[in-house]
């Protein structure tokens, strides 16, 4: 059976510390044992001798013993999921087997703190009996708390001989990928110039001859006016249809992420930068859902993954590979936020850090016409950090029309969006 420890980490990586061979006891055994032996030539006592030499032969036994348990036992390790979102809990499997045990196996899988090893059930285990035929299944949960590409493993055990003489360290297998997605949370509505083709350059409005325009409609999301209800379509579908006076073609929208190290605040997964990439990912999911065309891209321009979307419904190789790219993103040593042009037939929300008035600058010729923009006052990361104030970024964007909204450590990634949406002021200290 085995039997999970309820002290110690798992979690640490590098070599063994433990020492190859005779323990302490042991090699205290053999010494007394050689000095016995000594003696008893020196006093001619046989029957001394022929303890010394048992005392001798026990460590060296055991010692024997302990090698060839370590060369019998294998270990294959199962993460399930492979793939998950930070703060969501996966279950690792590790199945020892191979020939049975003359003494004990204290093993301890590799996996890094990020991960989430949990201080009340570490990742080590005590064997004391493996079966020949079914073996032996450790079994642990993990509960990552930063994204990234992680690796568990390999198995680090310590192999012991019954008396505890000698002792072997032994890698078993390798390492098992963990891919740790960022949070993501559910959003609700659009901002007026996102969707429904409303505000999008290149929309056209379509008349037929001199009567109204033609109408189109489509269901009634979160958001919508409910002036632009379309009742006898509502009516013909049993379902709240509203009014589209622009026809539905639309350019896609680019969702920008600003990763650049100098721009954000805060350490591990309570940073801004942290804060930044959820937010990102959680608007590309909210966007495309609602069926809209979206690419993130970076501060540099570069796409983080293909277009998704662009019909209703969520794609799940897109997003996935998406979601993916974010998980392992890192920050940029790139100082500025030059850049190609952002969407030049479609909309923008950009996501910046901490932005001088060249930064805004640099954004607005980025992108001539007007966006949406979530900027982060990384100062409410790090009280001790000197920022340029977040209000002041929000105001020169405001002055070019952009729809800006300020977000602050404490700010729920949801009321965030709520505003943006509903073109009001985020109002400061907003209860994460």
């Amino acid at each position: 059976m085995a039997a999970p420890r309820a002290t110690g980490s798992g979690g640490r990586s590098g070599r063994p510390r433990w020492s190859s061979g005779l323990t302490v006891r042991g090699r205290c055994l053999l010494a007394g044992g050689i000095a016995t032996g000594v003696s008893a030539v020196v006093l001619d006592e046989r029957d001394l001798l022929r303890l010394a030499l048992f005392v001798v032969a026990l460590p060296l036994l055991s010692l024997l013993v302990a090698a060839v348990t370590r060369r019998v036992v294998r270990a294959d390790r199962t993460v399930d999921p492979a793939r998950v979102s930070v703060g969501a809990e996966c279950t690792v499997d590790v199945r020892l087997s191979g020939g049975p045990l003359v003494g004990a196996l204290r093993v301890a899988d590799t996996v890094p703190d990020a991960a989430g090893p949990r201080p009340s059930a570490p990742p080590r285990f005590t064997v004391h009996r493996l079966p020949p035929r079914t073996g032996v299944l450790l079994r642990y949960p993990l509960r990552p708390v930063l994204r990234g590409d992680h690796r568990v493993g390999p198995l680090v055990a310590r192999v012991t001989d019954p008396l505890g003489l000698a002792e072997f360290p032994r890698r078993y297998g390798g390492a098992d990928r963990l891919l740790v997605l960022p949070a993501t949370v559910d959003l609700h509505g659009l901002p007026s110039a996102l969707g429904g083709g409303e505000g999008t350059p290149g929309a056209v409005v379509a008349h037929q001859g001199i009567g109204e325009p033609d109408v189109m409609v489509r269901p009634y999301r979160s958001g919508d006016e409910i002036r632009r209800v379309h009742w006898r379509a509502t009516a013909r579908h049993d379902e709240l249809m509203v009014r589209l006076e622009e026809r539905p073609w639309r350019g896609e929208i680019t969702v920008l992420l600003d990763r650049r190290d100098g721009a954000h605040r805060g350490d591990g997964p309570s940073s801004s930068l942290e804060y930044a990439v959820s937010m990102a990912a959680s608007i590309a999911l909210h966007l495309v859902r609602a069926g809209e065309p979206v690419t993130v891209v970076t501060e540099d321009g570069a796409a983080l993954a293909p277009r998704l979307g662009g019909s209703s419904g969520l794609p799940a190789t897109g997003a996935d590979e998406l979601l993916d790219a974010l998980a392992t993103l890192r920050v940029s040593a790139r100082t500025t936020l030059d850049g190609p042009l952002l969407a030049p037939s479609g909309d923008v929300v950009a996501i910046v850090g901490e932005t001088s008035s060249d930064d805004v600058a640099a954004l607005l010729e980025r992108r001539p016409a007007s966006g949406h923009a979530v900027v982060l006052d990384v100062a409410s990361w790090d009280a001790g950090a000197t920022a340029r104030p977040a209000d002041a970024t929000a105001a020169d964007l405001r002055r070019a029309g952009w729809h800006v909204t300020v977000a602050r450590a404490d700010t729920d990634p949801r009321t965030c969006w709520a505003d943006l949406s509903s073109g009001r002021r985020l109002v400061p200290g907003a209860a994460r």
